[in-house]
């Protein structure tokens, strides 16, 4: 079963998902590349989300810097690995491809293959892949839009 809510966001809808335990499944953004959608068979169901609604409220009010929820992206070994990473990257902070390649031990030449697993991540805003740069400092893609990605980058600092 796979449960749902919807909340309002500075970066528009956020459609939030988790398992029958209350761990965090997904957050998706309107327009998002590869993004979530409402499947038959969920459930609409705010209350496995109240403490995620708070924290992000605290995080885009500026009182919050480290989200502490239940998290649980599926994906292969590598991505679950680049994805801890991105989980390390503080508030405020920015980090690039190059640099998450060499923490998970893979080559400079891997560098498409981790941006194609922080593409996919699955849960924007609370694994922070929106602090991932290009090497030369330029903002490069970010599935929720680039606009969104400035925002939070903005938000926390980081610009």
């Amino acid at each position: 079963m796979t449960y749902y809510t919807t909340l309002d966001s500075p970066l528009g809808h956020l459609l939030l998902t988790a398992d029958p335990n209350g761990t965090l499944t997904s957050l998706s953004m309107p327009g998002q590349k590869g993004g979530r959608t409402v499947q038959d068979g969920w459930r609409s169901d705010a209350g496995p989300f109240r403490e995620a609604e708070q924290q992000l409220a605290a995080y885009f009010a500026g009182d919050l810097k480290e989200f502490r929820l239940p998290l649980r992206g599926e994906g292969t070994e590598f991505r679950e690995r680049v994805w801890s990473v991105l989980d390390s990257v503080p508030y405020g902070a920015t980090t690039t491809y190059g640099e998450i390649a060499a923490r998970v031990g893979a080559s400079r030449a891997a560098v498409r293959a981790v941006g194609g697993a922080i593409g996919a991540n699955p849960l924007l805003v609370l694994r922070p892949c929106h602090r991932v740069i290009g090497a030369d400092g330029s903002l490069t893609g970010y599935a929720g839009g680039l606009e969104r990605k400035v925002e939070l980058l903005r938000l926390e600092g980081a610009l």
